[in-house]
Parts: structure tokens; sequence; C-alpha cells
């Protein structure tokens, strides 16, 4: 399918721009990794520990009057969520609000008691202790860098270190770019998020990886041509398949986004933005880096030549 007919877009041409442009958002995102680091985010009990319930009531519930019953009961610090979908509530309570006993029980006895003439179920409820929230972030962080380092070693045995490096370089920036997101935008940062940017990270290699191979394969077919102009045709080539492959999957998560529900509305959010970052960054920033490697490589090798010439 040609969606796009052919093009000689400069994409290398605006490089300056858009590691400018990326340069604020990888900045914004370091603060947000030190802000998590830091619990200072909003910290989803994933990492921070505490307790969810989610009921389902016969009627709806107002907020407000959710947050005064919760308050008179020593949890005025608890995170409600309403669902649009039924009547259905989600209560969140942080560590620092945790009570002794089984804090889920104590949350189902407060509504009971609360609102007598409106039943509810149970649908969920979930309770992790602080040590264990640590734990969590301690094996994400480790399980980003684990591959991270799958990435760097991957890319190296199938093309060479420069590209590596790029692919590296990219792929943090996409992760960096999805923690800005949140951070910005005070998202809950929990599982779900990270099960979302280790998703974006492989659809981020892969879409490199295309660009890579078409790079690659004209690099050792055009010796003569200038190599801006061998990046810039190469990604001119590929740009087609990069925009149907990256335009279906915006799609899948886009229906994911609208249509999910409440519970998975920030995780589709992650994708959906996602898929963007990942497309703009193959093209903008990965390939931009390699060029700049292979020119140092380039002149690096020149130089040897003319000392070994003289």
């Amino acid at each position: 399918m040609q969606l796009i007919n052919k093009t000689a877009i400069d994409f290398i041409g605006k490089r300056n721009i858009t590691f400018i442009i990326s340069g604020i958002i990888v900045i914004i995102g370091l603060i947000g990794i030190v802000q998590i680091a830091r619990n200072a985010a909003n910290m989803g009990i994933d990492f921070s520990g505490g307790t969810s319930v989610q009921l389902n009531f016969t009627q709806p519930v107002l907020l407000e009057k959710a947050r005064d019953l919760l308050a008179r009961n020593n949890l005025g610090e608890a995170n409600l969520q309403e669902i649009q979908e039924g009547n259905k509530l989600l209560i969140k309570v942080g560590k620092a609000s945790l009570m002794a006993g089984n804090n889920a029980d104590t949350i189902k006895e407060v509504f009971k008691k609360g609102f007598p003439g409106n039943d509810f179920v149970v649908e969920s409820s979930t309770e992790i202790g602080p040590s264990i929230g640590d734990k969590l972030k301690k094996d994400t962080l480790i399980a980003v860098g684990v591959s991270m380092l799958g990435i760097i070693m991957y890319i190296a045995w199938r093309f060479d270190f420069k590209f590596g490096f790029g692919a590296v370089v990219s792929t943090l920036h996409d992760v960096l770019a999805m923690v800005a997101l949140f951070y910005v935008l005070d998202k809950e940062i929990n599982l779900l998020f990270i099960t979302a940017v280790l998703t974006i990270a492989g659809y981020s290699l892969t879409d490199t990886v295309v660009v890579f191979d078409r790079i690659r394969e004209n690099l050792n077919r055009n010796l003569s041509e200038s190599m801006e102009s061998i990046f810039n045709r190469s990604i001119n080539e590929v740009l087609s398949r990069t925009v149907i492959t990256s335009l279906t999957t915006f799609l899948a998560a886009l229906s994911l986004f609208l249509f999910g529900g409440e519970v998975i509305h920030d995780f589709a959010l992650a994708l959906v933005t996602g898929v963007v970052i990942a497309t703009y960054s193959s093209i903008f920033i990965a390939s931009p880096i390699v060029l700049e490697l292979e020119r140092r490589s380039v002149r690096a090798k020149q130089q040897e030549a003319q000392l070994q010439g003289s």
C-alpha cells in the first residue's frame, strides 16, 4: 500500500531544531525521573504502597459526599476516581493513610455505614506494602536498564556500534518524553505506565531498525553520494511504510483510549503519545545521531590516512 508517493523531504537538515525541542523534553523527563526517585511525583500504590478498592454501587454516588465520608473517618488523603461506565468508584489510599488491620475491609465498612441505602459490590481489591512498592520500583529500573543494554547489543551485532548508540539514545529519548508527559500532566506513575513505556521502547526499536536497514543498504551502494543525502533519501524511501505502520498502531491505541474504559485510560494515553514520539525519534533523533557518528568516523579515517601518507 503506497500511502505516500515519492518524497524528498530534508529531514536531516532540520536536526538542529529537533535536537533543541528534544533537549527540552529530555530535561523535563530527567526532572520527572528525579521526582519519581524522591517519591515526589504522582506515584501509584504499585510503587508507594497502599490500598486500592473498586466498588460498584446500585445507585449513583456523589464524589463530594464520598470525600466527606472518608475525611470523617481519617481518610481525607484518599484518592477518589469516578468511573463513567456504571456507578463505580475507585478508592486509592496511599501508605501515608494506611490503617491498622485490613485496609480494604475498613474502606468497605466505611461505605456500608456511610451509604446504608446504596448497596455495592467489590469488583477489585489490592493491597501493597511500602516494602513491596520499593522493590517494584527497583525491579522496574533494572528491567529498563537491561532492556537498554539488550537493545545496544542487538543493534551493534545487527549493524555496528554507531547504529546501536543511536538506537539507545532514541529509545531513551522516548522513555524520557513519556515520563515528561505524565509528570507535567500529573498522571499516576504505576506498573501500567511502565508496561506502556517498555512497549513503546520495543516499538521504537522496530521502527528505528527499518530506517537503519535502508540507511546501511544505501551507504554500501552509494559511496560517491554525500552522506547527508544518503540519510535523507533512506528516510524518504521508508516514509510510507513508517507512516502506515504508525498510523495503524496509533488507531488501535486510540480506540483503547476512547473506548477501553477508565481503568486503562492512562495506559492507552501512554500508548497513543508513545507511538507518535517513537515515530518522531526514529526519523529526527536516531538517524541524525548516526550521521554525526559516521561523519566523525570518516574524518578520523581520513586523518589517519594522511598521517600514514606523510
